[in-house]
C-alpha cells in the first residue's frame, strides 16, 4: 500500500497551489499528494505540466478528489444539470491527464453536500447515477483515469451510505474504471463493522481514505480499529492508495463545508504549520507501522 494526504489538511479554502506541497508531502514520509481537482479548471495547461514534473521529480504520485455541487450533478432528473456535469468532468479529465493524475474519488455519482429542504428521490437518482456513471466511466477510461464512488454518512449524502449500498451500484455500472471508496470517517457512522466492511467491498475497493472520528489524522489510541481495518485490507489483497483526509482547521470555504465548528488544531502561524505537519509525520508512522 501507498500512503497519501489531502492538500486541505493544511488549507481553508478549497483548491490552493498544489506545487507547493510537494516536497512537504516527501518529507513528512508520504508517497502521495491528493488534491482538489475542481480548482484545476482555473489553471493553466502549463501549470499541470508543472505539477505533473514535481511530482514526478520528487517522486510522490498524485490522486485527485472532487465534490460536484448541485448544478453538476450528474444523477439529476434536469437533463441540462447532466450536460453540465458531463461537460465539467471532461474538462476536468483534460487537466488531470496532463498532470498525470490517474484517480478521481468522492461523491462523483451525486452531488455534495445533500439539500434536504429539497425532497430526496433516492431510487430515481440511483437508476440515473448507474446510466450516468456507466457514461462517466467509459468517458474517463478514454483518459486512463479510474473513478471511486466514495460511501458517505447519512448527513452527507443519501444515495450511498454503506458499502452494500455502493457494491450494488458498482456491480450495476460494470465498468472495470469505476470502484467502490471507503472513508473510515463515513464508516464510523453508518458501518456495523469495519472489517467486514472491507471485506465485501474486496477486489472492487479502489481508494481508501483514513481519519479519525473528529476528522482528526490516524494515530494511536483513538477511537476508529486501526488494526482490525488493516487486517481486513491485508486479507482482501488491498495494495491500494491509503489517502488520509484530515479536516482540523475552523474557518474559511473548509471549515464551512466540512463544519468544523471548533478549533482542532491550537494554534495558528508558523507554530500551526509545524504542529500540523507534526502530526502528519506521526499519522503516516503510525499506520505504516501498524499496517506494513
Amino acid at each position: 500500500m501507498k500512503y497519501g494526504i489531502y492538500i486541505s489538511y493544511w488549507e481553508k479554502e478549497w483548491g490552493g497551489d498544489p506545487i507547493a506541497y510537494v516536497e512537504r508531502v516527501k518529507n513528512l514520509g508520504f508517497d502521495i499528494l491528493e488534491v482538489a481537482c475542481q480548482d484545476f479548471l482555473g489553471k493553466e495547461d502549463a501549470y499541470m505540466e508543472r505539477l505533473r514534473e514535481s511530482a514526478r521529480a520528487a517522486g510522490l504520485r498524485l490522486t485527485g478528489g472532487y465534490g460536484p455541487d448541485a448544478a453538476h450533478n450528474i444523477s439529476s432528473a434536469d437533463p441540462s444539470i447532466v450536460k453540465a456535469a458531463f461537460e465539467k468532468y471532461e474538462a476536468m479529465f483534460k487537466k488531470m491527464q496532463i498532470a498525470g493524475i490517474d484517480l478521481l474519488g468522492g461523491g462523483l455519482y451525486t452531488y455534495w453536500p445533500a439539500d434536504y429542504s429539497k425532497p430526496v428521490d433516492k431510487i430515481g437518482d440511483t437508476a440515473r447515477a448507474i446510466t450516468n456513471v456507466r457514461e462517466l466511466g467509459d468517458m474517463a477510461a478514454a483518459y486512463g483515469i479510474t473513478l471511486g464512488m466514495e460511501v458517505l454518512n447519512r448527513f452527507e449524502g443519501y444515495l450511498l451510505n454503506t458499502c452494500e449500498e455502493a457494491l450494488d451500484l458498482v456491480t450495476k455500472i460494470d465498468r472495470p474504471n469505476v470502484k467502490i471508496m471507503l472513508d473510515t470517517f463515513h464508516m464510523n457512522v453508518e458501518e456495523d463493522s469495519f472489517g467486514d466492511a472491507v471485506r465485501l467491498a474486496g477486489p472492487l475497493l479502489g481508494h481508501m481514505h483514513v481519519g479519525e472520528a473528529n476528522r482528526r489524522p490516524p494515530h494511536e489510541g483513538g477511537r476508529i480499529p486501526w488494526k482490525e481495518i488493516g487486517d481486513a485490507l491485508h486479507e482482501i489483497g488491498y495494495d491500494g492508495d491509503v489517502v488520509m483526509e484530515p479536516f482540523v482547521r475552523q474557518g474559511g470555504g473548509i471549515g464551512r463545508d466540512i463544519c468544523v465548528w471548533r478549533d482542532l488544531t491550537k494554534g495558528e502561524g508558523p507554530a500551526l504549520t509545524a504542529k500540523l505537519d507534526e502530526d502528519a509525520a506521526r499519522s503516516v508512522a503510525f499506520l505504516r507501522g501498524l499496517w506494513g
